[in-house]
């Protein structure tokens, strides 16, 4: 049975409404007619009137054309159905600033989810994270306030719900970009809603004052105009309102009644410019006595957001305290179209707002004013595009399963939170779901993440968490936790445990004969034991000293060259002529000899290196601590020669294991990483054994030391890969 089309079609009328006239007439009339179409004319529930005071609000704040046909779209599913692929294709912004509507809802459900009030900043900044086009949130503002306009008739509990929405996400928002005419009244019905006896009372006050309150004004008007003329100053003047909410605040803060507030009487005054500005405050003073402590200079001083202004407080006309604002237009124009919000002062100081780490949220907020700024000049659709494109998301807002925001730096991952959560959830961590899956430990958090941790029944961190190669903390406070932790353990634990991860790094590196003593100076550390406690608790890392073990060899080699025994040159082979080039070696003492890495130890450059005068094949090049070097110097050690290595040549090939589990994409995951640092696969072999594990043997092509220990640091930490190590 089909229903019957309302007396007054809703969008048809709406869309004779003067905020629809911002619209293009072929826009309107394409709108029309899908929604006739599709018989969607027939939703005669529709709340009309709050979608065309969403309109109008939109217009007060100049908003262009993409806002207001997203809005409609929005709140016309039936219409958004059938026309928004066309009207998205005309206006390519209208698709994100739908999305991002859409995006809002997930942070209403949280608030309707949780205990009021709690947590209203973290769900400010996750709205303005999963945000993409900063124009959606004067959409939102404008469509709130046109539901709190109209809530009225809605049951009570749903709406002490929307009040609560209100002030705790719509109303500091407001605020935060200073759109004042929104700001206010946001406030104000959301106070008389959620408590109106409160509201009721300081209404009643100030109407039985009004009459008296008026007549004041007035006075003080004539009397302030008059004396300002008599100077040659041009002046509008004019009575400036005080809001409900405002009142309310000021008397909980001061801790009076409302007939002792003094700024209940006040006058703004306007002049054409700063220098009519202090002579207007001449004035003004010389007529009646300033109160003392009661002046403020926003003007040689502004506010860090850009406000300016005089305040003063003075003694004027009957003995009553009166209030007085001194401004040019230029600025009065700022100070109320949301130029010049000066939250950091109307907001409670020190919230978490004031002392988290905010940049990114701050700035986010200050484009959006640059936005809302230059709407009126141009309307190029790529404007808020080019500012969302400069913006780098410095957090991340990630949710518990309860719904809290738990405010994270850029990379985060699940362990991060959990130590940001509380340190024992850090410590007891066995895993992490994330939006109901299991992740990996090092998965980087995205705004809006719903994080669930897996927790032990015993505190058990892993040394692995404080090495940044593996990338399982982006905090520091999280690092220096787990720090904290193995500090606490006794010195013989911590000695043992550096002890095994510097050994395992040195053997994967080929160093485990090296003498450590002289190295562990370098780090300032007394003794070998010092330096494994340092390795232990993450202050230096497994890598860095291999790195200085290398350094210190090759000192010490270039300090103890010795002459080395003539040999005479010999003619390059066939087979030098066939080989592949070789990196540059400088030889002490001869020229024009064939030189070639050793197979048996294959050097890196960078590495301590011997020579060995071979019969046929010129000069091989070996490690110094190579063990089939040394057999060969001890048979005949007038063929040892010394060695540098030169500075030409793109790369040295180096023979590599990767052992570890049989897993699917392990062989794609070893290759992509080798490609990702640089390196080349010259030959790739593998077996797999009886007990399931796959050992992999490549031939790399690095290009020094530092990168082959790099390397095999991240090979190292691929899920499944139980050891990598260099072969010879």
């Amino acid at each position: 049975m089909a229903l019957s089309r309302p007396p007054i079609d809703g969008l048809h009328a709406l869309l004779r409404d003067p905020a629809a006239g911002r619209l293009p007439a072929a826009l309107r009339e394409s709108l029309a007619r899908a929604w006739d179409a599709e018989g969607t004319g027939h939703e005669a529930s529709l709340p009309w009137p709050v979608i065309a005071d969403t309109l109008r609000n939109l217009v007060s704040l100049d908003a262009d054309e993409a806002a207001l046909v997203a809005a409609l779209l929005y709140d016309l599913p039936g219409l958004r159905a059938v026309a928004s692929p066309a009207v998205c294709a005309q206006w390519p912004a209208v698709g994100g600033l739908l999305d991002g509507q859409d995006a809002a809802d997930q942070v209403w459900a949280l608030h309707a989810g949780r205990e009021a009030g709690r947590n209203g900043e973290g769900l400010r900044r996750l709205l303005l994270a999963i945000i993409q086009d900063l124009r959606v949130v004067p959409v939102l503002l404008s469509r709130q306030l046109a539901k709190m306009r109209a809530a009225n008739g809605l049951p009570e509990e749903e709406r002490r719900a929307l009040a609560q929405l209100t002030r705790d996400i719509h109303a500091p928002l407001a605020n935060r970009l200073g759109i004042w005419q929104l700001k206010w009244e946001l406030e104000d019905l959301a106070f008389r809603f959620l408590d109106p006896d409160t509201y009721r009372r300081i209404a009643r006050e100030l109407d039985e004052s009004r009459a008296d309150r008026e007549r004041y004004i007035e006075s003080v008007k004539a009397q302030l105009g008059q004396a300002l003329a008599a100077q040659g100053l041009a002046a509008e003047i004019s009575g400036r309102p005080k809001h409900i909410y405002s009142i309310w605040r000021k008397m909980q803060k001061k801790q009076l009644p409302l007939d002792k507030l003094y700024d209940l009487r006040a006058v703004r005054v306007m002049v054409a410019d700063v220098a009519a500005c202090y002579a207007a405050l001449g004035v003004v003073h010389s007529l009646w006595a300033p109160v003392p402590g009661e002046f403020d200079d926003y003007i040689a001083r502004p506010k860090p957001n850009g406000y300016a202004s005089l305040h003063t407080a003075v003694v004027g006309p009957e003995g009553r305290t009166l209030e007085v604002q001194i401004r040019t237009r230029e600025m009065h124009e700022q100070a109320e179209l949301g130029v010049a919000a000066h939250w950091r002062y109307k907001e409670t100081g020190g919230s978490a707002a004031g002392k988290g780490a905010g940049r990114a949220f701050e700035r986010k907020i200050a484009w959006m004013r640059q936005l809302l700024e230059q709407a009126a000049e141009n309307r190029d659709e790529g404007l808020a595009a080019a500012l969302d494109a400069e913006l780098v998301e410095e957090r991340v807002y990630a949710l518990t399963p309860k719904g809290e925001v738990i405010d994270l730096p850029r990379g985060s991952t699940p362990l991060d939170f959990a130590y940001h959560v509380h340190t024992m959830v850090g410590h007891r961590y066995r895993g992490a779901k994330v939006n109901g899956r299991i992740v990996p430990l090092g998965y980087r958090l995205r705004s809006g993440d719903k994080v669930e941790i897996l927790t032990g029944k015993e505190p058990d961190p892993k040394r692995d968490w404080l090495l940044p190669a593996n990338g399982f903390l982006a905090s520091g406070r999280s690092r220096d936790k787990v720090r904290a932790w193995f500090h606490k353990l006794d010195r013989s634990r911590n000695v043992q445990a550096g002890r095994e991860m510097l050994e395992r790094e040195l053997r994967r590196l080929g160093l485990q004969a090296a003498d450590l003593a002289p190295v562990a100076k370098r780090f300032h550390a007394e003794t070998v034991d010092d330096l494994y406690i340092q390795v232990a608790l993450g202050d230096i890392g497994p890598h860095q000293v291999g790195r200085a073990l290398h350094e210190l060899e090759r000192a010490a080699e270039a300090a103890s060259q010795s002459p080395a025994p003539p040999v005479p040159a010999r003619p390059a082979s066939r087979q030098a002529a066939r080989s592949k080039p070789r990196p540059g070696f400088t030889v002490e003492g001869v020229g024009n000899l064939l030189v070639q890495l050793a197979r048996c130890c294959q050097p890196v450059p960078g590495e301590s290196i011997a020579g060995y005068l071979t019969r046929n094949r010129g000069v091989t090049v070996h490690r110094a601590e190579c063990a089939s070097f040394a057999r060969l110097a001890a048979a005949q050690p007038q063929r040892v020669l010394p060695v540098e290595w030169g500075s030409g040549g793109s790369g040295y090939e180096v023979d590599v294991a990767v052992r570890g589990v049989d897993r699917k994409w392990l062989l794609k995951d070893v290759t992509t990483l080798i490609a990702q640092e640089d390196a080349h696969v010259a030959d790739i072999r593998s077996d797999l054994h009886a007990d399931g594990r796959l050992q992999l043997r490549l031939r790399l092509r690095v290009n020094d030391y530092g990168q082959l220990s790099t390397l095999l640091g991240k090979l190292d930490a691929l899920p499944g890969v139980e050891r990598a190590w260099r072969l010879g």
